[in-house]
């Protein structure tokens, strides 16, 4: 719209300044500098267009904002795995976990937890619980153990969940003894 505006104001503009005894038909002279002065207008946004694209690719340094990207996903995801660790005991992890992010069944969670299917949705449901409940600020004594973190980003990658399995049952079943 101000694109318009401003090119019937340079139309009006020159309209003042030429002479007009010398115009046969005014309303098609008009018309004709309105269509050209809005075409120019066009033509002018395109190569501006044209010149910044090309600017902001030799600008734009990919690899470090890929590297930036990936640090900061790296970053969140430790972000998110410590918090699961501190609000979490590791059964309920390993269910939260299978289940919401990678959509296992109930009947192949009770397999691999060693629980029945009705445990398993109870223990998922006190998790979600847990994650929603207001952290107290605390001291975390525990480290959380990077293996599982290092099997979750590759079962992400890869879509095979079975080191995940394994890190999760060894961490639970430790906890048992």
């Amino acid at each position: 719209m101000a694109d318009a505006e401003d090119a019937v104001q340079e139309v009006f503009e020159k309209w003042l300044t030429i002479d007009t005894s010398k115009v046969e038909n005014t309303k098609a002279y008009l018309i004709r500098m309105i269509t050209n002065s809005c075409l120019n207008v066009l033509q002018s946004k395109k190569l501006k267009e044209d010149t910044s694209i090309e600017l902001s690719e030799e600008l734009v340094d990919n690899e470090n904002e890929r590297f930036i990207d990936k640090f900061d996903f790296e970053n969140q995801l430790q972000d998110a795995w410590n918090f699961l660790h501190r609000k979490l005991e590791p059964m309920e992890r390993a269910v939260f976990v299978l289940r919401e992010v990678f959509d296992v069944d109930y009947q192949d969670l009770q397999i691999i937890v060693d629980k029945k299917a009705d445990n398993c949705r109870k223990i998922l449901s006190r998790a979600k619980e847990k994650l929603q409940q207001k952290e107290l600020p605390k001291i975390n004594i525990s480290v959380p153990d990077i293996r599982p973190l290092e099997s979750f980003k590759a079962a992400c990658e890869r879509g095979n969940i079975s080191q995940l399995v394994q890190d999760f049952t060894a961490d639970f079943f430790l906890k048992k003894k």
